[in-house]
């Protein structure tokens, strides 16, 4: 895999539909090829209070890489990332003692997927426990694994797409690691970074 930018979109006076038509139409007058569909989910756990100082399990899955499952440990301070099998989700069924799933905040981004020469770009409709939250696209630029490396370029082709909504600067997780070789769990920082956003907010966009 290369790099990999999140950024949120939304559109006045239009829904989510609406708008995912919209970024759609304009990324295929780019050339753009439609290669099936996507879906990264996430589910939150919490110790139980026996255990102490509290500590939060966020497990994520993500469709371009279905035999893994990654797992970010919060314990208050330091977040410790892994990625595991499948097994993990079995492992946190059997923990259910210790660690408990909050209640309606299962977050989803689901939805097209497409290629157009270098780049893949998703354009993902999010919920949360099934209400609309807002549009989140995922642009991907292959060639390259140091983020300092094709930053410039990856801006100017969301700024193709986006228009003067397109993010400036690079994403906050990924400030400080932009000399860093690029892996897949830092898509999963950054899908965790917007799924929190999204939880705390209140759905303003129409679906």
């Amino acid at each position: 895999m290369g790099v990999t930018i999140l950024t949120q979109f939304a559109l006045e006076n239009k829904t989510g539909p609406q708008t995912v038509e919209v970024l759609s139409k304009r990324i295929c007058a780019l050339g753009a090829v439609q290669q099936g569909h996507f879906l990264v989910d996430c589910e939150t756990y919490t110790s139980v209070p026996q255990l102490g100082h509290q500590r939060t399990v966020h497990v994520l899955h993500n469709s371009e890489q279905p035999a893994t499952v990654f797992s970010l440990l919060d314990n208050g301070t330091k977040i410790t990332a892994l990625a595991t099998d499948g097994l993990f989700d079995l492992l946190m069924m059997k923990m259910s003692q210790f660690y408990t799933s909050k209640k309606q905040t299962k977050a989803e981004s689901k939805g097209l997927r497409y290629e157009i020469g270098d780049f893949y770009v998703k354009l993902g409709t999010v919920t949360v426990s099934s209400n609309y939250k807002g549009i989140l696209v995922e642009v991907e630029y292959r060639p390259c694994v140091v983020p300092a490396m094709c930053w410039d370029l990856l801006k100017e082709f969301l700024q193709g797409f986006l228009g003067l909504t397109a993010p400036t600067n690079p994403p906050t997780y990924l400030q400080n690691r932009m000399q860093e070789v690029y892996t897949p769990i830092d898509t999963i920082h950054q899908y965790l970074e917007h799924f929190t956003m999204f939880r705390k907010s209140p759905g303003i966009y129409r679906n």
